[in-house]
């Protein structure tokens, strides 16, 4: 028998998310902690430009006052009482401040989304109270994400989502969907557009060409856009340097694919048929805009991914869409 030869043999890199360094959080740790702890951690985060130190959400006094006994502070100036969640997103919280670090470690370890029904399982809460949590979290990491622009080498494309139509039990009886003219109306057409090695912009139109003027408002002039070959495009040749390619033909060829925009569709498709089973048309720049998040940070511990999506939520005023959304008050 030939002897192994491991002379010179160079060990093959581990991929960064199966590394420990992938790992710097842990729901253990977090389920473990004490009040008192957990709202250590939310002002750190919150406060974290002025050392963790409390400051008025109202007129931004750092000079504060505790009141003993009831976890909050009061201002200086304007005498405004408030506590490590007021004028945030967790404003008039009812759950302790470690379940929502807690909520926002199991929305971030979900790589392709958690639905609302098992988030209320992991966290023994009511399916509304998870429902309306988790689009807390997606409103807080979405609301600044179409700010600035796109640039270098930006793929576009476009995917349907929404409800499923169910077939006809005959085979006579049944319609091909993809016909504009059967078309039921409640599919949307979803379009990304992503920057190589950079961001990931979602937006919801009615079909593809409409997404024109939001392409031209961010992504910079100068820049070479890849697309397929599907006739709303045709008008960006006027704005950019484009490349194109037949997917009947090849998924790349002579350097042009849209493979960066397709692996956000593939996340999430999963996401839809695997999670949340059924995406809502009125909600589905929602979901696009927290798949499009974990697609950039997929490279990020999740440590720092929990540090971000909480420092988001803290930063972020009351919502006015999910304040109030199952007594009817929504916006």
């Amino acid at each position: 028998m030939t002897p192994t030869n491991t002379v010179g043999v160079t060990q093959m890199s581990q991929h960064f998310l199966l590394s420990a360094n992938a790992r710097s959080l842990s729901l253990t740790a977090v389920a473990r902690m004490s009040d008192d702890e957990a709202r250590a951690t939310f002002q750190a985060i919150r406060w974290a430009n002025n050392g963790g130190q409390p400051q008025c959400p109202r007129c931004n006094c750092t000079t504060n006052y505790p009141i003993t006994g009831r976890n909050l502070w009061k201002c200086r100036d304007c005498r405004y009482q408030f506590s490590v969640t007021s004028g945030t997103i967790f404003a008039s919280r009812k759950l302790p401040v470690r379940d929502y670090l807690l909520a926002t470690a199991i929305f971030v370890n979900a790589v392709k989304g958690i639905s609302a029904l098992q988030l209320g399982r992991d966290l023994d809460v009511q399916y509304k109270t998870a429902f309306v949590l988790a689009h807390k979290l997606r409103e807080a990491i979405g609301a600044n994400q179409s700010d600035g622009e796109l640039s270098g080498t930006v793929e576009v494309d476009g995917a349907y989502f929404g409800a499923a139509v169910r077939p006809e039990n005959k085979k006579e009886d049944r319609t091909d969907h993809r016909l504009s003219e059967e078309r039921e109306g409640k599919k949307q057409s979803l379009v990304v557009a992503r920057q190589r090695e950079g961001r990931t912009l979602p937006v919801v139109v009615d079909k593809e060409a409409d997404a024109i003027p939001f392409i031209r408002q961010h992504v910079a002039p100068g820049t070479t856009v890849h697309a397929d070959e599907a006739n709303g495009w045709d008008r960006l040749h006027a704005y950019y340097e484009m490349m194109r390619i037949n997917h009947s033909v090849a998924y790349s060829l002579d350097g042009a694919c849209t493979n960066w925009a397709e692996s956000f569709f593939s996340r999430m498709r999963r996401a839809e048929i695997g999670q949340h089973h059924h995406i809502s048309g009125k909600y589905l720049i929602s979901y696009a805009r927290e798949m499009a998040w974990k697609e950039d940070h997929r490279r990020v511990d999740n440590g720092a991914q929990h540090t971000a999506v909480t420092g988001a939520a803290l930063a972020h005023p009351v919502s006015r869409q999910w304040c109030g959304y199952w007594q009817r008050r929504a916006s």
